[in-house]
């Protein structure tokens, strides 16, 4: 089941909604490529979502 803006993990519950934003749909490739163990998924997706958006913020 895929995570979306009205469900995701309690760890994106404090972030910068278009962070969370990028968080979840970076979990959810994640978990679609198995790239990451599945326990770190969360933390690698809130990882490059700010790393996404402080390069947005330049």
């Amino acid at each position: 089941m895929d995570w979306t803006p009205e469900n995701f993990p309690l760890e994106m519950k404090d972030l910068d909604p278009r962070v969370r934003e990028k968080a979840i749909e970076i979990a959810n490739e994640l978990r679609i490529t198995r790239e990451v163990n599945e326990l770190n998924i969360v933390e690698v997706a809130i990882n490059r979502a700010q790393q996404w958006f402080i390069s947005l913020e330049g």
